[in-house]
């Protein structure tokens, strides 16, 4: 099975580093022409100067930021002003580690806007060409906290959770229109964020950053961190035709860390 996406557009968040731009990479191999978004102007240039453009595609970025939810919905809007997109993927970094007890309302509501108005925001303006031409992908890039919390990540189990029982909703009420919309849990992938959250978890429990990566490891069953290359084969698939009939998930891609089988 060879995927090709020629003529389709994507919009994929955060996708200057990470899964975001492991994502970006494979949509453009796949013959996507890509819209990249976020905040850092050196990082954008130089992750579209690395987009494949064999197929003619004319590649673009979105210089914003996530954590200011009001910027980034003047900067969004503007885009879908001028721009449909087939395929959208929502990606955002993810919020400060810590436990329930260590957050503030106002940490909530930060990290909700982060992870679930802006999501939110950018599918509401996506779908107006997607419903109009009866056909779209959005995915979302969620957790493996979603099945199984983890106590240090209560701002992400938390806003997360709510992003993917919003999809499944959406997901019903769009089937019928060629619309399908899912969710990837994540596990142990090899990203800036991982290491920052394993050197913070170093620092908490008085241990060096390769005993935490170790046990992270021998923690998953395959033995080893994800590649951030094998997110982008799975969004792929999800944005190809041949997934028209796969809706309303949340897909782990975890390694089989999720001990739970539904």
């Amino acid at each position: 099975m060879k995927i090709q996406l020629v003529g389709k557009k994507a919009l994929i968040g955060g996708s200057t580093s990470g899964i975001g731009k492991a994502i970006a990479l494979q949509l453009a191999a796949c013959g996507v022409e890509v819209t990249i978004v976020g905040r850092n102007k050196e990082k954008l240039e130089d992750t579209l100067g690395l987009l494949d453009t064999s197929k003619s595609q004319r590649h673009q970025y979105i210089m914003t930021d996530y954590m200011d939810l009001e910027r980034y919905k003047k900067d969004i809007s503007l885009y879908f002003e001028r721009n449909a997109v087939d395929i959208l993927v929502n990606n955002t970094q993810g919020p400060q580690p810590g436990g329930v007890l260590e957050k503030s309302l106002y940490d909530y509501q930060q990290a909700f806007d982060l992870l679930f108005q802006n999501a939110v925001f950018t599918t509401e303006c996506a779908l107006k060409a997607m419903r109009k031409q009866g056909f779209g992908r959005i995915i979302n890039v969620s957790s493996m906290t979603v099945k199984e919390p983890q106590d240090t990540l209560v701002l992400s189990n938390t806003m997360r959770t709510a992003l993917v029982s919003w999809a499944k909703s959406l997901a019903n009420e769009l089937a019928k229109e060629g619309i399908t919309v899912n969710s990837v849990m994540t596990g142990y992938f090899e990203t800036e964020r991982l290491t920052t959250l394993m050197n913070k978890q170093a620092e908490q429990e008085g241990k060096s950053f390769e005993e935490i990566r170790k046990g992270r490891i021998a923690s998953v069953p395959v033995k080893r961190l994800g590649l951030p290359e094998e997110y982008g084969y799975l969004v792929a698939f999800l944005a190809s035709e041949y997934a028209s009939y796969l809706t309303g998930a949340a897909i782990p891609l975890d390694g089989g860390i999720a001990r739970t089988i539904f």
